[in-house]
């Protein structure tokens, strides 16, 4: 079963809705095929997104280059996935669990 905070988030960020994908390989099918619509109709809301993940440019960059054989939106989506994943851990990690979708600071 999938990761309900996961796709809550992913949903939130990409501004639409996920198929209820039962697995990692649906869930990436999915954001990958967001991410290819937005490269071909709406890249500064791709760009936009990607800051707002905090997905790293150097390391995008870094696998573009070193995949020119690959899709562009796989690797996009895939590196979308393993962020939001790895922002919910440290969540966790640090006791802040109870509202994964909400950045704000809190004082």
């Amino acid at each position: 079963m999938m990761d309900t905070r996961l796709i809550s988030i992913l949903q939130n960020e990409l501004s639409t809705g996920l198929h209820h994908p039962a697995n990692d390989e649906e869930l990436l099918t999915q954001v990958q095929q967001i991410v290819s619509e937005l490269i071909m109709h709406d890249f500064s809301k791709l760009v936009n997104m990607l800051y707002r993940v905090d997905v790293s440019e150097r390391l995008l960059k870094q696998l573009l280059k070193a995949n020119t054989d690959k899709d562009a939106a796989s690797i996009i989506a895939r590196l979308i996935v393993e962020r939001q994943k790895e922002k919910i851990k440290i969540r966790f990690d640090t006791g802040h669990p109870e509202d994964p979708e909400n950045t704000e600071e809190k004082w």
